[in-house]
């Protein structure tokens, strides 16, 4: 009898380890009326889009109620989805210093949602995620769009009149094709890493800022 059960222990083991990974990732285009996401499903080598959409923010018309809005939602999607990473657009470096703060804002409370629920950041430029999907840095958002539609086979029927929506799944593209090492042997955070991590490794680099113990206690107290 005994040694039936360790043979059924063993078995189960073994088709486990078999099973081919799962990730779930969600992709986020920032902006301050409207907001993309995206949510990609990577098993072991195959990549499925699993939603997208937009937040839409164009009622509400005070900037600190957007914000607030921004984070319940991401919040909403998180728990909906339970993404194992978060992969957001960077901001845009452009002339306008006040379009700039409003994005950085937006993008800040995205990442915040993130953090509240320990959820691994990685953030990319605009001009890396079009060369990851089409080669071409300065590629148009309908291309980025219509190349994901066919990487992806996303149906006319999912998708949304804003293209914020696959802006967002390009992000969370952008994030399957990188090299998942945490870190560089120069000891500076690749595009996969918690600040936890990084502060645990790099302690000689980031003298006077928050230890993970501390790091961990502050979003114990923001839940």
């Amino acid at each position: 009898m005994f040694s039936f059960k360790i043979i059924d222990v063993i078995s189960s083991i073994s088709i486990k380890n078999n099973a081919p990974l799962e990730k779930i990732i969600l992709g986020i285009d920032p902006g301050t009326n409207i907001m993309g996401y995206g949510v990609i499903k990577v098993t072991g080598r195959k990549v499925t889009m699993e939603s997208m959409g937009v937040i839409d923010l164009h009622r509400c018309k005070d900037v600190y109620l957007k914000l607030g809005r921004i984070y319940e939602r991401v919040i909403g999607i998180i728990d909906a989805f339970h993404p194992d990473e978060l992969a957001i657009e960077a901001p845009f470096f452009g002339k306008n210093v006040q379009s700039m703060l409003k994005l950085g804002r937006a993008q800040g409370v995205a990442i915040a949602a993130a953090i509240s629920r320990d959820i691994p950041i990685h953030e990319y430029a605009p001009l890396k995620i079009k060369m990851a999907i089409t080669g071409n840095g300065q590629a148009s958002k309908e291309q980025v769009a219509g190349i994901l539609k066919r990487i992806l086979n996303i149906q006319e029927t999912s998708t949304v009149p804003y293209l914020d929506a696959t802006d967002a799944l390009a992000a969370a593209y952008c994030h399957v094709l990188q090299d998942m090492k945490p870190f560089h042997s120069s000891g500076k955070p690749t595009s996969s890493h918690s600040w936890s991590d990084f502060v645990r490794q790099n302690t000689n680099r980031v003298s006077g800022m928050p230890s993970p113990k501390t790091y961990t206690s502050c979003k114990k107290l923001l839940k």
